[in-house]
Protein backbone atom coordinates (compact mmCIF):
# COMPACT_ATOMS: atom_id res chain seq x y z
CA UNK A 1 0.00 0.00 0.00
CA UNK A 2 1.33 3.43 -0.92
CA UNK A 3 2.16 5.60 2.12
CA UNK A 4 -0.24 8.50 1.50
CA UNK A 5 -3.05 6.09 0.69
CA UNK A 6 -2.40 4.31 4.00
CA UNK A 7 -2.41 7.60 5.91
CA UNK A 8 -5.63 8.80 4.27
CA UNK A 9 -7.56 5.51 4.53
CA UNK A 10 -6.56 4.17 7.97
CA UNK A 11 -9.45 4.09 10.44
CA UNK A 12 -9.89 2.95 14.04
CA UNK A 13 -11.68 -0.38 14.48
CA UNK A 14 -13.41 -1.62 17.61
CA UNK A 15 -15.30 -4.55 16.13
CA UNK A 16 -13.06 -7.52 15.37
CA UNK A 17 -13.51 -11.01 14.01
CA UNK A 18 -12.22 -13.75 16.29
CA UNK A 19 -9.60 -14.85 13.75
CA UNK A 20 -6.09 -15.27 15.11
CA UNK A 21 -3.30 -13.05 13.83
CA UNK A 22 -0.15 -14.89 12.81
CA UNK A 23 2.97 -14.25 14.90
CA UNK A 24 4.86 -13.07 11.79
CA UNK A 25 2.21 -10.38 11.17
CA UNK A 26 2.38 -9.20 14.79
CA UNK A 27 6.17 -9.05 14.54
CA UNK A 28 5.98 -6.99 11.31
CA UNK A 29 3.67 -4.53 13.04
CA UNK A 30 5.96 -4.22 16.07
CA UNK A 31 9.02 -3.93 13.82
CA UNK A 32 7.34 -0.95 12.12
CA UNK A 33 7.03 0.63 15.59
CA UNK A 34 10.69 -0.02 16.33
CA UNK A 35 11.62 1.93 13.18
CA UNK A 36 10.15 5.16 14.60
CA UNK A 37 12.42 8.10 15.44
CA UNK A 38 13.36 8.74 19.06
CA UNK A 39 15.43 11.35 20.91
CA UNK A 40 19.13 10.43 20.93
CA UNK A 41 18.05 7.13 19.30
CA UNK A 42 17.07 6.07 22.82
CA UNK A 43 14.31 3.75 21.54
CA UNK A 44 12.34 4.10 24.79
CA UNK A 45 9.54 1.72 23.80
CA UNK A 46 8.79 -1.83 24.83
CA UNK A 47 5.89 -3.99 23.71
CA UNK A 48 3.86 -6.55 25.65
CA UNK A 49 1.80 -8.79 23.36
CA UNK A 50 -1.37 -10.02 25.04
CA UNK A 51 -3.50 -12.84 23.70
CA UNK A 52 -4.61 -14.28 27.06
CA UNK A 53 -8.40 -14.03 27.59
CA UNK A 54 -7.79 -13.79 31.36
CA UNK A 55 -5.47 -10.80 31.01
CA UNK A 56 -7.82 -9.18 28.49
CA UNK A 57 -10.69 -9.60 30.98
CA UNK A 58 -8.62 -7.74 33.62
CA UNK A 59 -7.84 -4.95 31.14
CA UNK A 60 -11.55 -4.72 30.28
CA UNK A 61 -12.57 -4.49 33.96
CA UNK A 62 -9.95 -1.79 34.57
CA UNK A 63 -11.17 0.18 31.54
CA UNK A 64 -14.77 -0.08 32.79
CA UNK A 65 -13.70 1.43 36.14
CA UNK A 66 -11.74 4.19 34.39
CA UNK A 67 -14.71 4.96 32.16
CA UNK A 68 -17.07 5.24 35.16
CA UNK A 69 -14.57 7.50 36.91
CA UNK A 70 -14.17 9.69 33.80
CA UNK A 71 -17.96 10.05 33.48
CA UNK A 72 -18.25 11.06 37.11
CA UNK A 73 -15.42 13.61 36.94
CA UNK A 74 -16.17 15.07 33.50
CA UNK A 75 -19.95 14.83 33.41
CA UNK A 76 -19.64 13.63 29.80
CA UNK A 77 -22.85 11.64 29.38
CA UNK A 78 -21.88 10.59 25.83
CA UNK A 79 -19.09 8.48 27.34
CA UNK A 80 -21.71 6.13 28.81
CA UNK A 81 -22.37 4.84 25.26
CA UNK A 82 -18.69 4.15 24.58
CA UNK A 83 -18.17 0.42 24.83
CA UNK A 84 -14.81 -1.07 25.79
CA UNK A 85 -15.93 -4.66 25.12
CA UNK A 86 -13.50 -4.84 22.20
CA UNK A 87 -10.74 -5.29 24.80
CA UNK A 88 -12.13 -8.79 25.33
CA UNK A 89 -12.67 -9.59 21.65
CA UNK A 90 -9.55 -8.14 20.01
CA UNK A 91 -7.35 -11.13 19.16
CA UNK A 92 -4.22 -9.19 20.14
CA UNK A 93 -3.56 -6.25 22.43
CA UNK A 94 -0.08 -4.75 22.36
CA UNK A 95 0.66 -2.70 25.44
CA UNK A 96 3.19 -0.01 24.52
CA UNK A 97 5.33 1.13 27.41
CA UNK A 98 7.86 3.94 27.50
CA UNK A 99 11.02 4.13 29.58
CA UNK A 100 11.00 7.59 31.13
CA UNK A 101 14.79 7.42 31.69
CA UNK A 102 15.29 7.20 27.90
CA UNK A 103 14.23 10.68 26.93
CA UNK A 104 16.25 13.39 25.24
CA UNK A 105 17.67 16.65 26.49
CA UNK A 106 14.15 17.46 27.66
CA UNK A 107 14.87 15.48 30.82
CA UNK A 108 16.74 18.57 32.05
CA UNK A 109 13.86 20.95 31.33
CA UNK A 110 11.50 22.27 33.96
CA UNK A 111 8.64 20.03 32.75
CA UNK A 112 10.82 16.93 32.90
CA UNK A 113 11.07 14.13 30.36
CA UNK A 114 8.27 13.92 27.81
CA UNK A 115 10.12 13.15 24.57
CA UNK A 116 10.05 9.41 25.39
CA UNK A 117 6.25 9.67 25.16
CA UNK A 118 6.50 11.44 21.80
CA UNK A 119 8.80 8.70 20.49
CA UNK A 120 6.36 6.02 21.66
CA UNK A 121 3.52 7.92 19.93
CA UNK A 122 5.54 7.84 16.70
CA UNK A 123 6.05 4.09 17.18
CA UNK A 124 2.30 3.61 17.72
CA UNK A 125 1.46 5.55 14.55
CA UNK A 126 3.90 3.39 12.58
CA UNK A 127 2.23 0.29 14.02
CA UNK A 128 -1.26 1.50 13.12
CA UNK A 129 -0.19 2.22 9.54
CA UNK A 130 1.61 -1.12 9.24
CA UNK A 131 -1.46 -2.96 10.53
CA UNK A 132 -3.64 -1.16 7.99
CA UNK A 133 -1.24 -1.98 5.15
CA UNK A 134 -1.41 -5.65 6.21
CA UNK A 135 -5.23 -5.69 6.27
CA UNK A 136 -5.44 -5.70 10.07
CA UNK A 137 -7.81 -3.35 11.91
CA UNK A 138 -6.48 -1.44 14.89
CA UNK A 139 -7.34 1.11 17.53
CA UNK A 140 -5.13 3.25 19.78
CA UNK A 141 -6.59 2.96 23.30
CA UNK A 142 -5.70 4.95 26.44
CA UNK A 143 -8.66 4.59 28.83
CA UNK A 144 -6.85 2.66 31.56
CA UNK A 145 -5.25 3.18 34.95
CA UNK A 146 -1.46 3.15 34.55
CA UNK A 147 -0.81 1.88 38.08
CA UNK A 148 -3.26 -0.96 37.69
CA UNK A 149 -1.81 -2.01 34.32
CA UNK A 150 1.74 -1.78 35.70
CA UNK A 151 0.82 -4.10 38.56
CA UNK A 152 -1.12 -6.54 36.38
CA UNK A 153 1.66 -6.87 33.80
CA UNK A 154 4.59 -6.58 36.23
CA UNK A 155 6.04 -3.58 34.38
CA UNK A 156 9.39 -2.18 35.58
CA UNK A 157 9.44 0.99 37.70
CA UNK A 158 10.99 3.14 34.93
CA UNK A 159 8.42 1.96 32.39
CA UNK A 160 5.09 3.72 31.89
CA UNK A 161 2.21 2.01 30.06
CA UNK A 162 1.22 4.62 27.48
CA UNK A 163 -1.26 2.92 25.16
CA UNK A 164 -2.85 -0.30 23.98
CA UNK A 165 -2.77 -1.09 20.28
CA UNK A 166 -5.70 -3.45 19.76
CA UNK A 167 -5.46 -5.59 16.63
CA UNK A 168 -7.81 -7.85 14.73
CA UNK A 169 -9.38 -8.54 11.40
CA UNK A 170 -12.18 -5.98 11.01
CA UNK A 171 -15.72 -7.34 11.44
CA UNK A 172 -17.26 -4.30 9.76
CA UNK A 173 -16.04 -1.37 7.70
CA UNK A 174 -15.26 1.60 9.95
CA UNK A 175 -16.90 4.92 9.16
CA UNK A 176 -14.56 7.61 7.89
CA UNK A 177 -13.92 10.12 10.64
CA UNK A 178 -13.96 13.74 9.49
CA UNK A 179 -10.86 15.88 9.66
CA UNK A 180 -10.68 19.66 9.72
CA UNK A 181 -9.11 21.16 6.61
CA UNK A 182 -5.47 22.10 6.50
CA UNK A 183 -6.34 25.80 6.22
CA UNK A 184 -8.06 25.73 9.64
CA UNK A 185 -5.22 23.89 11.38
CA UNK A 186 -2.10 25.47 9.85
CA UNK A 187 -0.26 28.79 10.14
CA UNK A 188 2.45 29.60 7.61
CA UNK A 189 5.02 32.16 8.80
CA UNK A 190 7.07 33.32 5.84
Amino acid sequence: MELFTAIQTRQSFRDFLGDAIEKEVIEKIIDAGIMAPSPLNSQPWNFIVIKSPIVKEHLFEDAQKCKANAIEISGWKWLEKYSVKFLKTAPVIIVVTGDKTKSGVDQFHEDGPVAYQHACAAAIQNMLLAAHALGIGSVWFTLFDKKSVKALLNIDDNEVPLAFVCLGKPAVQAAKTPRKPLAKKTIFME
